[in-house]
């Protein structure tokens, strides 16, 4: 018997649209999210440099954050979340919490992991242990984490994989999903199902049709920026992403530039991820009005770095009475995490999605 979706207390209110692009509000029972909105990354149940507090506080005020299923699980371990009452309590953070579902590690630990139909076995990057993640051990492990929104297990190819490796990840991702749907979750836990189909449109589509047919809280856009150029990638968000349900929320998953941002909101997205904008910023990297910037080389006539936040231009909030336009007012939310100012010219860095490494982020 499937679990009952969508699920009592989640649910999504479009409150104007502009072109495809939207803007709304996402209800759950931990407080509502506007949308457009980015979520920060903690991977291991923090936001790496940033406290609970200073995220809940002005300008940031995150009203969701990410975890890691794949990370969570082997450090602390569901034996600590069990113990201490699930990653809210971990994290100290009282608002929703998205954990993705471990399948983008199953793409970026390829050399330390076997796929097979029914899961995949890998070792662990930590000490080479060795561990099978499945559909229902995924659900488990996000049932006892108790996130908010919880992301069905999938596997995520390569941007540049050939058609019958497309093929294969994309028949087990529904498959996946399917189990997924079926598996026991957290009370008041949503479930968001994963398109993939890597950068052929048609594809893209059909995958959609089998995903949406399942009836998912919402449903995320999968396996872009792994590998396929920017060009491919903005070209499967613009054709793909606006047919997605109108009436559940749209997440595209692991994309955060800020050139990144503004197309996928004009394409019709309505949540982002990246562990981008903390790396780089731990690192001195920032986007600003004039460019990219690197603080430790910067010249600081141009750039005040010291009072960054006031250098930057933010549109006037008068011109956002009502969220009229959905790309400014997700430009101003997104604007505290990665300084888009400007929708500057800008390649996808390596820290993003698409060129991940074997440590975590």
């Amino acid at each position: 018997m499937l679990t009952q979706l969508p699920t009592p207390g989640f649910s999504f209110e479009l409150l104007a649209t502009l072109g495809h692009a939207r803007a709304g509000i996402l209800h759950t029972p931990r407080g509502d999210i506007l949308t457009p909105v980015f979520m920060p990354v903690g991977t291991a149940g923090t936001v790496k440099a940033m406290t609970a507090d200073e995220l809940r506080a002005d300008p940031i005020d995150a009203r969701i954050i990410l975890g890691n299923t794949y990370h969570l699980y082997l450090r602390p371990g569901l034996e600590v979340m069990n113990l201490v009452g699930g990653l809210h309590k971990f994290a100290a953070w009282d608002r929703p919490i998205l954990t993705d579902s471990g399948g983008f590690q199953v793409f970026s630990l390829a050399a330390i992991n076997e796929i097979d139909d029914d899961g995949v076995t890998f070792r662990s990057h930590i000490d080479g242990s060795k561990h099978r993640l499945t559909p229902e051990v995924s659900m488990l492990i996000q049932k006892t984490l108790g996130s908010d929104i919880a992301m069905c297990f999938d596997q995520c190819p390569a941007g540049d994989a050939d058609q019958s490796v497309q093929q294969v990840a994309m028949n087990r991702t529904t498959e996946w999903a399917k189990r997924c749907r079926d598996a026991e979750r957290a009370e008041g836990q949503a479930l968001f199902g994963i398109v993939q189909g890597g950068i052929d449109t048609e594809r893209r589509h059909a995958h959609a049709k089998q995903i949406t047919a399942l009836d998912f809280d919402g449903y995320a856009l999968g396996g872009l920026a792994v590998g396929e150029s920017v060009d491919d990638t903005y070209r499967v968000l613009d054709d793909v992403a606006h047919t997605l349900p109108p009436a559940q929320p749209r997440y595209l998953m692991g994309v955060g530039t800020p050139q990144d941002l503004t197309r996928g909101i004009a394409a019709g997205i309505d949540m982002f991820d990246c562990v981008m904008p903390t790396r780089n910023a731990r690192n001195g990297y920032l986007f600003s009005s004039t460019g990219r910037v690197n603080i430790p080389n910067a010249d600081r006539s141009r750039v005040p770095v010291l009072d960054l936040p006031h250098a930057l231009p933010r549109i006037p909030a008068t011109s956002l009475p009502s969220q009229r336009d959905p790309v400014r007012a997700a430009c101003n939310s997104a604007q505290p995490h990665v300084l888009c100012a400007a929708r500057a010219n800008d390649s996808r860095p390596d820290s993003c999605r698409g060129n991940a490494r074997l440590i975590p982020s």
